[in-house]
């Protein structure tokens, strides 16, 4: 079990990575959320088995593309904090589950 402090520590390790991401944007863009649709595919770049992933998911749940966007955006985030060069299917999984629950209570 991670304890705070460590929690902290991989959030801040998260935002640096993100703001050294952005940083040839001059400030308009610090983290994941801010990413516009026009540079997510740079950023957010999916092996084959996680654009099938995707796309199952995208089918199933009949997600808009801007809901596409936020998983994305949600996946690279996610594996920013693990510390992860590469959106894997487990970041990829974990931000489609919070898309789903985000269905089904909201």
């Amino acid at each position: 079990m991670e304890t705070s402090k460590q929690i902290k520590e991989r959030v801040v390790g998260a935002q640096r990575i993100q703001q050294q991401r952005f940083a040839d944007t001059g400030g308009k863009i610090r983290f994941n959320a801010h990413m516009p649709a026009s540079i997510i595919d740079k950023h957010c770049h999916l092996a084959i088995n996680e654009r099938n992933m995707l796309k199952q998911a995208f089918n199933a749940m009949g997600l808009s593309a801007r809901a596409y966007h936020k998983i994305l955006k949600i996946a690279r985030t996610i594996a920013d904090l693990a510390g992860q060069a590469n959106i894997g299917s487990l970041h990829l999984a974990e931000a489609i589950s919070y898309r789903s629950l985000d269905r089904k209570y909201w």
